[in-house]
């Protein structure tokens, strides 16, 4: 039987560096030592190497026989996948909204913008409170199962948000969309709620546009062509 160890431990290699690929923490176009990384998370090679063969195969890494492993670039093409699917469960959801809200859910999402606002300069930190947000408003309409889901369809989404949230758009824009889409939900204006949530959802596109011209070696252009290094913030 194959050692459950060894599964584990492939596995655990291979979401933290996901993770990092994700959260920025490896930037778009960063080489990728499987040396060093086997190092830095205290295995052999093998479990990276078969990490690195998952990331190809999901769009976020690159893997150039003879030349190396490198973060992807940015793709315009897989976000607007990330960004329709989740959208389509968000707005969906929104119509299973009741007239009268779960107040429970109400107040924590009250106390989740409350939060926002204190952590607008904290990236990281306002991150994962927008996305507690948005599992709150799924969780609002009944469909709060949903969520995982969501998220595992959303990585290349989520590396485009957090460059515009760097280089873009400045986290208050988004609390205040999210409050509006709350207000419209306790009000009952369910069609409202839905058009001021689609805006929301879509911003990233703005952000994109806006990033890739101060910074457009950060996209994928060509894919064949072997990424450059670029540093960018760290988020902590």
């Amino acid at each position: 039987m194959p050692d459950s160890s060894k599964r584990t431990n492939r596995r655990a290699v291979y979401e933290t560096l996901r993770h990092k690929v994700v959260t920025l923490e490896y930037p778009p176009g960063a080489p990728l030592s499987e040396n060093e990384l086997a190092a830095s998370l205290g295995v052999s090679r093998t479990p990276v190497r078969e990490g690195l063969i998952l990331l190809s195969q999901e769009g976020f890494v690159q893997i150039f026989p003879k030349i190396g492993s490198f973060v992807s670039r940015v793709d315009p093409r897989k976000v607007a996948d990330a960004q329709f699917l989740r959208e389509a469960v968000e707005l969906a959801s929104l119509e299973d909204v009741g007239p009268a809200p779960d107040p429970e859910v109400v107040a924590e999402l009250r106390d989740n913008l409350a939060r926002q606002r204190q952590a607008a300069g904290d990236l990281a930190d306002f991150f994962r409170l927008d996305e507690a947000f948005h599992q709150g408003l799924l969780r609002l309409g009944g469909h709060e199962s949903a969520w995982p889901t969501v998220v595992a369809a959303k990585g290349h989404l989520d590396r485009a948000r957090r460059l515009g949230l760097q280089d873009a758009t400045p986290p208050q824009v988004f609390i205040d969309q999210h409050e509006a889409v709350l207000d419209s939900l306790v009000s009952g204006d369910v069609a409202q709620a839905r058009r001021l949530l689609r805006a929301h959802l879509r911003a990233v596109f703005d952000d994109i546009e806006q990033i890739r011209e101060r910074s457009p070696e950060l996209f994928a252009s060509n894919s064949g062509s072997v990424p450059v290094r670029r540093s960018i913030a760290v988020w902590q």
